[in-house]
Order: structure tokens, then sequence, then C-alpha cells
């Protein structure tokens, strides 16, 4: 019996009843599921409700990701625990898939540790000091608990934030736990389900869908022909973390058709894989 990870984007645009009743049937068929999920749409309207103002950093790699003091810290970790993940676990009970929802602080699922700065680029190119960002990277992941969930017949179903060595909460990404956690889970496959067909040749053409797509075993990814949004860019980074953790294969699948687990199961969206080369030239 298989194991595969889905990440879940947090875009509207995904039916959460269509992909948990996918999730069922692929249960159905034999296959254990692990669920990891953001919520950029939530986050985003919790934010607004708070007064919180929602900020993007862009380190000198070209990556973007969310700025995260102490209040936007708050905003995440309410958006995610308290309407993202109720609104999956509500969905897969429907579907009747027995669910836990876990973040990465339970049981120190997943720990991480922050960057006493971190380099950021302005608008207009200048590089900037940022002290006060509580954003983290994964350094482990304690995957007991997810294995006995699994071991139980229950559905995991997991979000950041993760825990800090003293324990405090730190905002890390998504994609990039799901990787981490399909890596030491030694899953069969992880699947980054987007608000996309998957990595395009033209990011303005949705026709133009790259089945497969390989990326350089090391080194920055803003050279990467393809990487050029900042969503896709961070796909790809966890990506290639996954399989050089282990995990055989990645896809990332459009999350908007009807079964996209199944789709995604069964050949669509790009298979992931790492280049011959070591390094982009």
């Amino acid at each position: 019996m298989g194991l595969t990870v889905v990440k879940c984007g947090g875009s509207d645009a995904i039916d959460v009843d269509q992909l948990c009743a996918d999730i069922a049937l692929v249960r159905a068929q034999g296959e254990r599921v692990l669920l990891v999920h953001g919520g950029a749409a939530d986050i985003a309207r919790v934010a607004a409700e708070l007064g919180v103002p929602a900020r993007s950093l862009r380190s000198p790699s070209g990556i973007t990701s969310r700025y995260t003091d102490a209040a936007m810290l708050d905003v995440v970790t309410l958006a995610l625990v308290g309407r993202a993940k109720p609104r999956l676990l509500a969905a897969l009970s429907r579907a009747g898939v027995p669910a836990v929802g876990l973040t990465g602080l339970d049981a120190a699922l997943l720990r991480a540790v922050r960057k006493p700065a971190r380099r950021s680029v302005t608008e207009d190119g200048r590089v900037q000091l940022v002290r006060d960002d509580h954003s983290g990277r994964i350094v482990a992941v304690e995957p007991l608990s997810l294995q006995v969930l699994l071991d139980g017949g229950l559905l995991p179903v997991v979000s950041p934030p993760a825990s800090a060595a003293d324990g405090t909460p730190l905002n890390v990404d998504a994609d990039r736990a799901a990787a981490a956690i399909a890596g030491a889970l030694k899953a069969d496959r992880l699947v980054l389900l987007t608000a996309a067909p998957g990595v395009l040749a033209d990011v303005q053409d949705p026709d133009s869908l790259l089945s497969s797509f390989a990326l350089p075993a090391d080194g920055s990814l803003d050279q990467v022909e393809h990487a050029a949004s900042g969503g896709m860019q961070r796909k790809l980074v966890a990506a290639r973390e996954a399989l050089q953790g282990g995990v055989p294969v990645v896809r990332i699948a459009d999350g908007r058709v009807s079964r996209p687990l199944s789709a995604a199961l069964s050949g669509a969206g790009s298979e992931i894989t790492i280049a011959a080369e070591s390094r982009v030239s």
C-alpha cells in the first residue's frame, strides 16, 4: 500500500469538496494519503478583517515570501487553524474520510530555525536587512505522530506553523513542509496541487503545459526558464527538495479539475525531475 503526500494550495479556485471526495476515492483504491495545506486566500481575508497589512519579501535569488511579523504570524495561525483546516476536515468528513488536523507545533512535528536577519530586495533594487520576520526554515520532521495516524487508518491534515527550538511558532512555506514530510515518511509520491495546469512553457498560455520539467540539482532557480512566478518558483524549490529527500515521484498538477488527485496520479500536470548537470550555468 503506497503513500501519497498531497499539498493543496489556498486558492479559492480549488473546490475543497471535489478534492476531498477524490481523496476518498483514491483511499478506497488502497492508497494512503496525507494532506498538507496552505491558505493564502483565508490569510488575506483575516488580515483585512484585523487590519494587519500584508507585505512580501523578495530574496536576492528572486523567491518571494510572506513578511511575517508578530501580528501577521497571529493572522497566519488563525487563518490556517481556524478557517482553512476546519473547512478541509468538514469536507473530508462529508466524503467519509476520518481525518485529524495538525500543525507543525503538534508533537514538534515540524522543527524550524529562524534566521536572525533576512535579506530582502526593495522595488528599487536595494538590499535591506529585515530583522523582525517570524519565518523559519524547516530543519527536521518528527514523523511518529503521522505514522501512528496513518497506521490507524486516519488521514493527517497538516499545516504551518512549525516549532522553533524553544517551542515558539514560526511560519514556514507549506509546499516545502509537504516536501519535508514526504521525505521523512518515505512517501511514494508528492503531488503539489495548484491553480494552474502545471509548469507552463508560457505563463500566459494555459495550453503550453510541460508534461515533464527537469530542474538543476542545486543553485538558485531565478535563472530557470518557466519559473517566473513566485508561487511556481516556490513549488519547484519544494519539488527539488522532495526529490533530493528520496521521494521518487513529484508532480505539479491542476487542483481546479473535478478529480484533481486522480488526474495527477494518472499523469496529468508536470512531472518534476532533476537534470544531470549540478548547477545552473
